[in-house]
């Protein structure tokens, strides 16, 4: 229990401490205009209140990662809680503030525009295409797992279709509709039964006194269970994850000033660490160890273990409402993937999207193959996602710290966690039976020079891209002028 409450204090002392750092450190701009001002459309780019824009933030970023990933990460044991804290304070929550922020200084620009910009012209065509894939894939498999979700807690009485064509014509609304008609007004009941859920099942472990187990060394590398690399793959949403960096420039489009940035990312990002550790906690605690926990995840899956601790905790009706809190999770998730998309796209080909018929155009084929892609099996292609997010994650860390570095800043504080995360994917991929099946050693050796290899040539691009003096924040003259 003491290691669990002292990473629940650590993740808010990090908002209260670190977070002012990395602020410091990009240093913002109070008076400069937002694009919810400088490019104001009434659909995409409007001012919203902070509030208002946290909670659409913290259910954009989480999905069911910060809850199933913990899950599976409780296999770990303790040293998980070590990932979900040191990740979320130094690693998730920084990536997500430099993102936003960022983009804020660059029209609302998504990870894409920001990539070509930084990164180079081939990096935005790249990242375009990768981060439309991971949306569409996002997005699809949150129509599915909801669904799915629902199914089996409405017993089959509604059949499992219907149920899916429901998530279906709501994620083209939220899709089609502006910001303010359904996400700003339905996210901000979600989001209070997500933390109230969340809540209630940390209270509920505490006041029963539930077995949480403390970090010690015998626990702190488990049996068969390799923690570099698998770990940091495996927890991503309540530690760090890319998918994060496809999300933010919505809100980026919506937030008042740049001193609501900190609240809105970083703060967002902690909030999802501690519902990650609560989760983490519950899956360690309520099943008999990693034995039983193994169990119950290979007969039911992580579905299963959210049901049984919801309803150990709260009870068959405070359960249910918990429940319904995670199914909130993947559908906030899902209809703002899609909604990403279709920004991304109408960004890339320069397409307005005030005019609904224009937003019609490029989500109409998006929603058509998304429902194509229902009828195929995902096992296969979903083993490559925690990779494909991780990646995601390490690009918007590298731009980040070519920002950072051009604007003589200290980049180390996106570098550093970015360099792990590279290390990281590259030696998961090497290894991996989805990779290139390389033994342990020799992929980690492999993963190295490969690591050293791209720093380096990170640092040979951003000596030139200083030289060039490349505008870090677009002007707001022109902004308002082409508004």
């Amino acid at each position: 229990m003491y290691t669990f409450l002292a990473g629940i204090l650590l993740l808010i002392i990090g908002y209260f401490t670190y977070g002012k750092i990395v602020e410091k450190i990009f240093g913002v701009k109070e008076e400069r205009d937002t694009p919810a001002y400088t490019s104001s459309d009434g659909v995409d780019y409007m001012p919203m209140s902070t509030p208002r824009n946290s909670l659409i933030q913290l259910l954009n970023i989480a999905g069911v990662g910060p809850i199933f990933g913990p899950i599976m990460g409780a296999l770990y044991g303790p040293v998980a809680f070590i990932w979900i804290v040191v990740g979320c304070i130094f690693a998730g929550a920084v990536h997500d503030y430099l993102t936003g922020m960022i983009s804020i200084r660059n029209r609302g620009a998504h990870l894409p525009e920001l990539a070509g910009k930084f990164l180079g012209r081939f990096m935005k065509h790249v990242v375009n295409g990768f981060a439309v894939l991971l949306l569409l894939l996002v997005a699809t498999v949150f129509v599915t797992a909801p669904a799915d979700l629902l199914y089996n807690l409405m017993n089959g009485w509604v059949a499992l279709g219907y149920i899916i064509g429901a998530i279906f014509v709501y994620y083209l609304l939220a899709t089609l509709l502006p910001i303010d008609k359904i996400i700003g007004r339905v996210y901000p009941i979600f989001g209070a039964l997500l933390v109230i859920s969340a809540i209630g099942v940390a209270v509920g472990m505490i006041v029963t006194g539930a077995p949480i187990p403390e970090l010690t060394l015998a626990n702190f590398h488990p049996d068969n269970a390799p923690i570099f690399p698998l770990l940091f793959l495996t927890i991503s949403c309540g530690a760090i994850s890319g998918f994060h960096a496809t999300q933010t420039p919505i809100i980026s489009r919506t937030t008042k000033g740049e001193k609501q940035g900190r609240k809105i990312f970083y703060g967002m990002m902690i909030a999802e660490g501690i519902i990650a550790m609560i989760w983490a906690a519950a899956a360690m605690s309520l099943f008999d160890g990693p034995v039983g926990l193994n169990e119950l995840l290979n007969n039911g899956g992580t579905a299963a273990v959210v049901s049984e601790a919801s309803t150990l905790m709260l009870g068959a009706i405070g359960g249910t409402l918990a429940v319904l809190g995670v199914i909130i999770l993947p559908i906030t998730s899902g209809d703002t993937a899609f909604r990403s998309a279709r920004m991304i796209i109408a960004d890339y080909i320069r397409f307005p999207q005030k005019k609904i018929m224009n937003r019609l155009w490029i989500a109409l084929p998006l929603f058509a193959i998304s429902i194509a892609l229902t009828q195929i099996d995902f096992n296969l292609l979903w083993r490559y996602f925690s990779w494909a997010n991780q990646s995601t994650a390490v690009i918007a860390l590298f731009v980040g710290s070519m920002y950072l570095f051009i604007a003589k800043k200290n980049y180390w504080i996106a570098l550093i966690p970015g360099t792990f995360m590279l290390m990281a994917t590259m030696t998961y991929i090497l290894n991996a039976p989805i990779g290139f099946r390389l033994p342990m050693n020799i992929s980690y050796i492999g993963a190295t020079i490969i690591t050293i290899a791209l720093v380096i040539t990170f640092f040979l691009a951003a000596v030139k891209a200083r030289r060039k003096n490349i505008p870090l924040e677009e002007d707001i003259t022109n902004w308002k002028k082409s508004a």
